[in-house]
């Protein structure tokens, strides 16, 4: 063990571990499960799927309507609130509940909430098995990816179903232009430092992409649903992913929650980017 991994361990055991834990976040659920806190949680957020263990727990409310009463029901001595939940937060804090402040960023960030996370619990040593083993899987789809010529993408993240009208888009910030980064495309408002924009179909055709790369999180999409709706982007005939028919549409919440299946996600992204390229597999 490195002396980092021994000082983190040293952290985790110093501090006293919650035995009641209540995650409002999924990519914050499904951390704690894979560092093996999962035990522990007893109350998770209302947009909380995986994993299958939480299916029978209560649900509390998500970023907009977390339900206070159901949670100090719940007695927990640990709750993770996002930071913007400022009232959760206040009322929380005068009912003496201890909290961890959650906020997602880059790809990086998911590495130091899971190592934190580990520490806050009492799972340190497991929590740095889980990082490392993240880092080595993310190294290896970029080591895979690496000496290709890097399509020039834009990274949907939502529209108006059947149309192209509402589009939101990927900045040059973020866990999903991270992904897009590592899985070997360029992401076509990389100059941008904003997470995410909406955008109009001018700004596209001016952005001219290689390739679209559409991710929904719903996975009940059949597949004639994700034909007519790669189908929409037929109304930009001259954009050059639709002229060499690389519009892709991929479903899953691995493709949105910045937690341990990140390596899932951005092993899609670089399939979808690189469709004959050999990903490494686990």
């Amino acid at each position: 063990m490195t002396l980092a991994a021994s000082l983190i361990l040293v952290a985790g055991l110093g501090a006293q571990a919650p035995q009641r834990i209540v995650s409002i976040i999924p990519a914050v659920t499904e951390i704690l499960f894979a560092i093996g806190a999962g035990s522990e949680v007893v109350g998770v957020g209302s947009y909380d799927q995986f994993p299958p263990e939480i299916a029978d727990l209560p649900r509390i409310g998500g970023l907009i309507d977390p339900d206070i009463e159901t949670i100090i029901a719940l007695r927990p001595d640990l709750v993770v609130p996002y930071t913007t939940q400022v009232d959760l937060i206040a009322q929380l804090g005068r009912a003496g509940i201890p909290l961890f402040h959650y906020s997602h960023g880059t790809l990086p960030d998911i590495l130091t909430t899971v190592r934190q996370l580990g520490n806050r619990t009492g799972r340190a040593h497991r929590a740095e098995e889980v990082a490392r083993g993240i880092e080595a899987d993310l190294a290896a789809i970029a080591e895979a990816v690496s000496g290709r010529p890097r399509p020039r993408t834009l990274l949907v993240i939502a529209r108006e179903p059947g149309s192209l009208r509402n589009v939101f888009a990927s900045g040059g910030s973020g866990f999903q232009h991270d992904m897009l980064t590592l899985a070997g495309g360029e992401n076509v408002f990389d100059g941008s430092v904003s997470r995410a924009a909406q955008v109009t179909t001018e700004t596209i055709l001016q952005a001219a992409p290689d390739v679209v790369l559409e991710v929904r999180a719903d996975q009940s999409l059949s597949p004639s649903e994700i034909a007519r709706e790669v189908a929409a982007w037929q109304a930009l005939p001259s954009l050059p992913a639709v002229r060499n028919s690389r519009v892709v549409l991929l479903t899953g919440s691995d493709l949105v929650i910045p937690g341990p299946r990140i390596v899932q996600g951005a092993a899609r992204f670089a399939g979808a980017l690189h469709p004959d390229v050999t990903l490494p597999t686990r």
